[in-house]
């Protein structure tokens, strides 16, 4: 599903460059849940803004689903973000006047999928992910925990070739995220593949697996033993 081969990223400001990510190789499989772990300033957020296809590496190849993604034009990649990446983010990026019903439907307005389709699809996201009974409350009538379970039923709007979740617990509480943990956990074994990017080893442990990365390296993959 993802096979990302000598991947890296150099910024250049002035006459200084900065490597932010070093020769990254790695797969992940279709239905694999896999978390990208390391402290700040390691590269885990440049790698996932190229898995994610909102920048291109500097050298070395990105395939996703057979399309090679680091030699796509910016109008391909914003088709590939839409159609092949469901994306939750830490903030939410939820409209926040808006329904839950709306905001999970919006992928699909852009995508031109027809009203009848987008509602009824977007109910049943909804209630998969427990809440069907919030779906006319609005982003500020519903918890941190709440907002996050409708930017995952968003995020499978379009039936993504992969989930990218960053630091999907960061503003929510535990046991909250814990339950968000649950569902990504669930997701996977429903054959979806997940790419989880944490600072947090509890976190990370809800994967099958481990990418550790620091100074914009690969320092090691462990396997996880799961959390149930």
């Amino acid at each position: 599903m993802i096979d990302v081969s000598h991947l890296t990223k150099i910024y250049k400001t002035g006459s200084v460059e900065t490597v932010a990510v070093n020769d990254v190789s790695f797969s992940i499989k279709k239905g694999e849940f896999v978390a990208i772990m390391g402290p700040s300033g390691s590269g885990k957020s440049t790698l996932m803004h190229m898995l994610g296809a909102l920048d291109t590496p500097t050298s070395g190849s990105y395939v996703l689903d057979g399309q090679d993604v680091s030699k796509l034009s910016k109008d391909q990649l914003a088709e590939i973000r839409n159609k092949k990446i469901g994306f939750v983010f830490q903030q939410f990026n939820l409209l926040p006047r808006t329904t839950a019903l709306k905001n999970v439907a919006l992928p699909m307005v852009y995508a031109g999928i027809p009203k009848e389709e987008r509602v009824k699809r977007a109910e049943k996201l909804l209630e998969d992910v427990g809440l069907g009974d919030r779906m006319d409350h609005t982003s500020s009538q519903l918890s941190g925990g709440q907002m996050q379970r409708v930017a995952i039923a968003r995020a499978l709007s379009m039936n993504p070739a992969i989930i990218l979740a960053d630091e999907p617990t960061g503003n929510i509480s535990t046991v909250q995220a814990e339950e968000i943990m649950r569902i990504l956990q669930d997701l996977q074994k429903q054959g979806h593949t997940i790419v989880l990017i944490t600072h947090e080893p509890s976190i990370a442990a809800f994967s099958q697996r481990t990418i550790h990365i620091k100074d914009g390296k690969i320092e090691k993959e462990v396997k996880n033993g799961r959390k149930h």
